[in-house]
């Protein structure tokens, strides 16, 4: 329940994939897919986050949902589309306008790069990135993409927050366990674990467990940079873009 008792959230995924994870900070799950162990004050989100400048991109800029009656597309793919008005990049326009109402600075980078060639896309996203930081020093690096279950059309991760209904979100947080320099991962965590904490206060149910993985999907570039995955193949555009809102709640909660 919300703090003030008005929201009832619930998570209501139809043909749902096991939740996955083996290790628990307070109500935050995480699925350590590394080899490190993780200890207490590796977990501890005792972060003060003093740039709130906020930089939005997308790796796989042509990733794309289930077509609906409000939003309704032709697919180039597999559940792909280079109709960014239909894709994770327009999910990042809404989480872009959700955190403008809050008065931060957001800048939000819509370029394609994963087409016309998916492989590279990390080379050239990372790319894309360096040059924001450039000219907008940011420590909040956020790469949207969608959950990339392409086999399971019928997975949709969902939870009822009062009324609505919207797509669950899932950080995916890279380290250098795989050999690639990567030193701040452990605040990227963190930082992570900051906003699922408050998510979890606010809307339980909004996030699924935290993955954490040996590659470092070029998030060596900032001092909280994430991966979020909103909703997966099955999720409609409308159920990803309300769980913008309630994104965007929460991490004004947690910069205040």
């Amino acid at each position: 329940m919300y703090p003030s008792g008005e929201v009832a959230t619930q998570v209501i995924t139809n043909n749902p994939i096991q939740e996955k994870f083996n290790t628990e900070y307070g109500k935050v799950k995480i699925k350590n897919e590394t080899d490190y162990p993780l200890t207490e004050e590796m977990l501890q989100p005792d972060i003060t986050i003093e740039n709130k400048n906020i930089v939005l991109f997308h790796t796989h800029s042509c990733e794309s949902y289930t077509s609906s009656e409000a939003y309704p597309y032709t697919p180039t793919g597999n559940f792909r589309t280079t109709d960014l008005n239909f894709t994770v990049t327009k999910v990042g326009a809404e989480l872009e306008n959700q955190l403008k109402q809050y008065n931060y600075n957001v800048i939000h980078d819509t370029s394609y790069h994963d087409y016309p060639a998916y492989n590279g896309s990390y080379t050239r996203s990372l790319a894309t990135v360096e040059n924001i930081l450039k000219t907008t020093p940011s420590d909040i690096v956020i790469d949207v993409h969608r959950d990339a279950i392409g086999s399971r059309s019928d997975y949709a991760p969902t939870v009822k927050i009062g009324e609505d209904t919207a797509a669950q979100i899932m950080f995916v947080i890279g380290t250098n366990n795989g050999g690639l320099w990567h030193p701040n991962w452990n605040q990227n965590l963190k930082f992570a674990i900051k906003i699922q904490e408050k998510a979890e206060e606010m809307y339980p149910g909004l996030f699924k467990p935290i993955t954490l993985t040996k590659s470092r999907y070029n998030q060596h570039t900032a001092k909280y940079a994430s991966i979020i995955e909103v909703g997966a193949t099955g999720n409609t555009l409308e159920q990803t873009l309300t769980s913008m809102k309630y994104l965007a709640k929460v991490m004004s909660e947690v910069m205040k």
